[in-house]
């Protein structure tokens, strides 16, 4: 009797197992939603991300409709960022802002939006070896335009000010690789791209320390292309904007060549 019960009950457990793995115990099953929060916040302070993220994606899924489901959202973003899953991070707290628009969190909501982007280790890393691409600079644009957003919509709220220094930083990024960009194509003669990069740095960065190189690709890319009127009108604008640059001196050393060929002679290098 006993080696039949043997062989039955070894034949049950090979039976499970041809069908998965054994299920793992569900420590969240039947507790509330406080209860679950409670238990991810205490796996966050000790850094142990993958624990509250799965708790915390059971309360989400859970609780749709109770007062703790902002807080599971918004909990659940933070958790992701740390575990340095920008995508889920970035879903979740858009989820959150369509979710929520009245939420009384919605401007740390903006920001915390741009912070996911601004501090992506991975991203930061390929500043550092140069070593950006278009896709890359799309990702600080999204960091930009969330700082941005928040500004506009909540300009009394604490997060404004460090939006403010954030959006300037990434102005200045932005811009620095779009010349890197435009200094490329130029020193491939493709004038008309390096016009449109340098063109866009005036046009969405006019706050950002580069806007005196890109008028003056900007009046190199006129020449190269023969439009005379809009050289004219971009020289006289640099010239209002920034009379002491350091390329209208070339205007006396060098009476042979228009001054804007400096800027050339820079590239080539």
């Amino acid at each position: 009797m006993k080696l039949l019960f043997s062989l039955i009950l070894s034949a049950i457990l090979s039976g499970c197992f041809i069908f998965g793995d054994p299920t793992e115990l569900d420590e969240t099953e039947g507790r509330s939603d406080q209860w679950i929060i409670n238990e991810a916040e205490y796996f966050s302070s000790s850094n142990d991300w993958p624990k509250a993220i799965a708790f915390l994606e059971k309360g989400e899924q859970r609780f749709p409709n109770s007062k703790l489901a902002p807080q599971f959202k918004l909990n659940l973003a933070y958790a992701y960022k740390e575990f340095y899953k920008t995508p889920e991070a970035t879903g979740m707290i858009n989820k959150f802002i369509r979710a929520h628009p009245n939420h009384p969190s919605m401007d740390y909501a903006y920001y915390f939006r741009g912070i996911i982007l601004f501090k992506d280790k991975g991203f930061f890393k390929k500043i550092v070896m140069q070593d950006i691409s278009d896709r890359d600079v799309q990702q600080l644009n999204q960091s930009f335009d969330a700082f941005k957003e928040l500004t506009k919509k909540f300009p009394k709220s604490k997060y404004y000010d460090d939006s403010i220094n954030r959006m300037t930083y990434l102005m200045n990024k932005i811009s620095e690789y779009e010349l890197h960009v435009a200094r490329f194509y130029m020193r491939r003669a493709a004038y008309v791209a390096a016009l449109n990069r340098a063109k866009f740095v005036i046009e969405n960065y006019n706050q950002s320390v580069h806007q005196e190189e890109a008028l003056v690709l900007m009046i190199s890319c006129y020449e190269h292309l023969g439009i005379e009127d809009l050289r004219k009108d971009t020289e006289r604008v640099l010239e209002r904007n920034y009379p002491n640059t350091k390329f209208n001196a070339q205007k006396i050393i060098e009476r042979k060549r228009e001054w804007w060929r400096f800027w050339d002679s820079l590239i080539n290098n």
